[in-house]
């Protein structure tokens, strides 16, 4: 595999071990994280993934983020990566800790960073599927990206058992929310809408550029109203009176081809809204 790895100060090959067996990270899974696209050897939007790391590790309530080594940590990994870099992840966790899920005092902590980068899959279109599990917006991690990332691991892997790539959730009161690595856009009334973040979706960074970029050109996109979308419009997805896309850092805008087992059109909003944002990445790698 083509990654570059770096942690505690220095670059690691991809079978040397960087973390302790009592990592918070590894045990109750006490840690944040981003992903980056990575283009022309630039980290995307960089600035806007560590202040979401931060406030994520502010939610999570770890200490205060050591940014200068994390800085260093992106640039070992890009330089060491070269052309071979499509995306760029990077993990704090609460570092060594006890057995249980409660914390050493916060003189004691010492939280570990990694940082790898690696080759990232191009994705043109989405296919997905409905899940019966539901994302919590009530839960103390909601809207937060912590490596707690158990239920969607199961999510994903029935999605991946059905040939698709991403796996859709609702809420608990029944309102679509959010893929498991994904945000949702939905055509519908001659607008694109995305479920608004009382459903407990991530604060999308590609989610949020979408929003503003696709203002800027004139497209009819917005966030829903906290009731707007029901999961049930997914239904008038596979019935071709609405339409899907998807957003995430790696796959960018990509249209939904496949619901469920049956195939959708791709609606024009979605498709000028990918074009919109692939156009204007190219215009600014730190937006």
């Amino acid at each position: 595999m083509d990654l570059a790895i770096w942690a505690g100060g220095r670059l690691h090959g991809p079978d040397e071990p960087v973390l302790t067996a009592v990592d918070h990270g590894v045990t109750v899974g006490d840690g944040v994280f981003e992903t980056c696209a990575v283009h022309r050897g630039t980290a995307f939007a960089l600035t806007r993934h560590l202040v979401r790391l931060e406030a994520s590790a502010r939610g999570l309530g770890l200490p205060p983020l050591p940014l200068d080594e994390v800085r260093e940590g992106v640039r070992a990994v890009l330089d060491a990566a070269g052309e071979h870099a499509g995306r760029l992840r990077i993990t704090v966790t609460g570092g060594p800790g006890p057995m249980g899920s409660h914390r050493y005092a916060p003189a004691e902590q010492r939280p570990t960073v990694v940082v790898v980068a690696g080759p990232a899959p191009a994705l043109d279109v989405s296919r997905a599927v409905r899940v019966p599990w539901v994302r919590n917006e009530r839960s103390p991690l909601a809207g937060l990206k912590t490596t707690s990332y158990g239920e969607n691991v199961v999510a994903l892997a029935r999605a991946h058992a059905r040939g698709a790539d991403e796996a859709l959730l609702a809420d608990t009161r029944g309102r679509l929310s959010e893929g498991t690595g994904s945000n949702v856009f939905v055509e519908t009334g001659g607008e694109l809408l995305t479920p608004s973040l009382e459903t407990g979706a991530l604060a999308g960074i590609t989610r949020d550029l979408l929003l503003l970029w696709g203002r800027q050109a004139g497209l009819p996109v917005r966030e829903a109203r906290p009731d707007e979308l029901a999961w049930e419009v997914l239904d008038d997805v596979v019935a071709g009176r609405a339409h899907l896309a998807l957003t995430g850092s790696i796959r960018n805008v990509t249209p939904v081809v496949r619901l469920d087992d049956v195939d959708v059109a791709t609606g024009p909003l979605c498709r000028e809204a990918r074009r919109v944002f692939l156009a204007r990445l190219d215009d600014d790698l730190d937006p």
